[in-house]
């Protein structure tokens, strides 16, 4: 029986940060898939507050939230560090990984799920927040300078998500070379990583998923 277990959904971008973070350390680990609409018991018993994915169980005890996940994956397995030593750099790679959650997917977020009005103005937000990615860019090739890190894991999602299926089911142009160079030149590097390219989802299958989920939530939105 595998001491790591990982409990996910074959879509989840959350739960795939994980999955990079435990293939470039070098752990084995077991996947279980769940079912969200038929959530196991296992995922109720260890993760009884948020029940969601992804949960890291290891040797039994559960660790649950994706960016807590990986200060763990990253303390507990020492080889190939996500974060770097010093302090400061520390806390900046922290910071950009909560920036990604709080502001980033949100704003991208509300341009895919809206449309007309709403979107121009989701569109906008989701640029500005982009700009900062961007300017933090210069001058490195990830954004813990020439190494891959936990910043990059945790903004990895704009990679294939952000840049590619939302914007492509929703019709909208977001992360351009144009508008944002240094952060297309970041999207080309961190997909090329051998960690990355081989544990992407299926891109046909997610947009398959995400124009039902972008329907739904346009339905729920329509006068009735």
């Amino acid at each position: 029986m595998a001491e790591v277990k990982l409990f996910r959904t074959w879509s989840s971008r959350f739960a795939l940060r994980i999955v990079w973070a435990l293939k470039l350390k070098g752990v084995p680990y077991e996947t279980i898939y769940e079912d969200l609409s038929n959530k196991s018991p296992l995922l109720l018993q260890y993760n009884p507050i948020h029940k969601k994915v992804p949960v890291l169980v290891h040797n039994g005890k559960p660790i649950v939230e994706s960016l807590v996940i990986l200060e763990y994956i990253d303390e507990t397995w020492k080889e190939n560090p996500l974060l770097p030593e010093d302090p400061l750099e520390r806390a900046t790679a922290r910071f950009w990984a909560k920036f990604g959650d709080e502001k980033v997917l949100p704003s991208i977020w509300e341009s895919f799920t809206n449309e007309g009005k709403e979107q121009e103005e989701a569109i906008v937000k989701a640029k500005e927040n982009l700009k900062y990615l961007e300017e933090e860019l210069k001058g490195k090739k990830f954004f813990w300078g020439e190494k891959l890190g936990l910043a990059d894991i945790a903004l990895g999602w704009l990679a294939l998500y952000g840049s590619s299926v939302f914007q492509d089911v929703a019709g909208i142009k977001l992360l351009t070379e144009e508008e944002f160079p240094l952060l297309s030149a970041w999207k080309l590097t961190f997909t090329d990583a051998p960690i990355i390219k081989d544990n992407w989802p299926s891109r046909d299958k997610l947009v398959a998923k995400f124009k039902a989920t972008r329907e739904d939530h346009l339905l729920k939105k329509a006068p009735k």
